[in-house]
């Protein structure tokens, strides 16, 4: 996803519907959440953290949680589900010399400008501290892909021919994920100030009515800065096509994880 960060249209898409992000987006998966606080973790960072979805399972492990946000509807959602948000950009983001045991991003990674977030990151770390990562990507059986995908190719056909970077045309086109593994642990690895850098993916997934999905679909950045009259077709056409084939959709999700360890400290348990 080289140069999404530059795009603020889309990155501030979501605070225009913040509730509803909060409602439909899916949470992560219990086992990457184990993963990031067996080395007993105490204190995160969660750079980009949205209405809190990521941080909440932090806190529910016994962690200190602190959110970074910039959009302030997702910043105030995020802290009446008791997460404590400074409102900023990572970029821009004052850390007062703070120290993190692990700094985590959750789908958010992608609007942080990397050649800043790597080593602000690394910088914020405490001497053997864990970077983490992480994404949902949604993939589809062959059959409700190609359905999804006439729909997408009649009503919107630029969320699917490349030529806007979407989780879309990932999902739905077919199209290789946005994520180069290797660009993005090169990225880290150029600091010079992590070891152990590694990506890992967690697979599950989940079945959803038709209006869930579409509440889901409707809160992706490149579903958000479509015309409204353009997205309400579009969603209309889906529902239809989604009834008409049992009124449900399943989604396999990955879980995409890069991972890494702040050199300078003994590695704790992987």
């Amino acid at each position: 996803m080289a140069g999404l960060h530059e795009n603020r249209r889309r990155a501030c898409s979501f605070g225009e519907a913040a509730e509803q992000y909060d409602r439909a987006r899916p949470s992560y998966p219990a086992a990457l959440i184990d993963d990031l606080t067996v080395e007993g973790v105490r204190v995160v960072l969660d750079v980009g953290c949205g209405t809190g979805k990521a941080s909440r399972l932090f806190l529910e492990r016994g962690c200190d949680v602190l959110g970074i946000e910039p959009d302030p509807a997702m910043a105030l959602l995020a802290r009446s589900h008791g997460v404590t948000v400074e409102e900023a950009m990572f970029e821009d983001w004052d850390p007062a010399g703070r120290m993190f045991d692990l700094v985590v991003s959750g789908q958010a990674w992608h609007w942080v400008d990397p050649d800043v977030g790597p080593a602000k990151a690394a910088a914020v770390l405490r001497d053997g501290g864990r970077f983490a990562a992480f994404w949902n990507m949604d993939s589809y059986d062959p059959e409700t892909q190609a359905a999804l995908r006439d729909v997408y190719r009649r009503m919107a056909p630029e969320l699917l021919d490349g030529s806007v970077q979407s989780a879309t045309a990932v999902a739905i086109g077919g199209m290789e994920s946005g994520h180069d593994d290797e660009e993005d642990l090169r990225k880290l690895t150029a600091t010079g100030r992590f070891a152990d850098v590694e990506a890992r993916r967690y697979d599950w997934s989940r079945v959803y009515s038709a209006s869930d999905w579409l509440q889901k679909i409707e809160t992706h950045s490149d579903h958000r800065v479509l015309p409204p009259e353009r997205l309400g077709t579009l969603t209309e056409a889906l529902r239809e096509r989604i009834d008409d084939r049992g009124g449900e959709v399943a989604v396999h999700y990955e879980t995409f994880l890069l991972t890494a360890r702040r050199a300078g400290g003994t590695a704790g348990p992987s």
